[in-house]
């Protein structure tokens, strides 16, 4: 049987160098080591690209939207590595395929984040990864990446 269990801010912090009001995942609900990942990311009013996009009429940036899929995925393949990374690893983008967006996501809203490991071969992880708001699907896209030493 595969683990699958939660994972807090403090350990995403750990995994992931981003910060505020970069870091896009609040919480891992529960992942399964080289298969799945599901988190959330809470959207709020007060962060900081609202005052622009758009004033009025607030709406989640679609960009961030695959930003919390990739930093989603890059938690799932620091997860999986056999052995731990470490702390000089960033995980950078190498490609995102079939980025599709369905609704907007606005303040108040929570991301719920779905990704699956699809390959993995030398360092280079594919992922599908689908992004829904009150089980109504928001984004989705295929994220390529790999991770290097800094």
């Amino acid at each position: 049987m595969k683990e699958s269990k939660h994972v807090d801010i403090h350990h995403i912090m750990e995994i992931l160098p981003h910060r505020y009001p970069f870091l896009l995942i609040d919480r891992v609900i529960e992942y399964q080591l080289g298969d799945s990942l599901q988190a959330i990311k809470n959207v709020t009013v007060n962060e900081p690209f609202f005052q622009g996009h758009f004033p009025g009429r607030p709406v989640f940036p679609g960009v961030l939207i695959l930003e919390a899929i990739a930093q989603a995925s890059a938690i799932l393949a620091s997860k999986s590595l056999d052995e731990d990374p470490g702390e000089n690893v960033i995980f950078l983008f190498a490609g995102i395929d079939n980025a599709r967006f369905k609704r907007p996501v606005e303040p108040g809203d929570q991301l719920v984040l779905d990704v699956r490991q699809t390959h993995y071969k030398r360092k280079i992880w594919k992922y599908s990864g689908q992004a829904s708001v009150d089980g109504a699907l928001a984004a989705s896209a295929d994220i390529i990446f790999t991770y290097r030493n800094y």
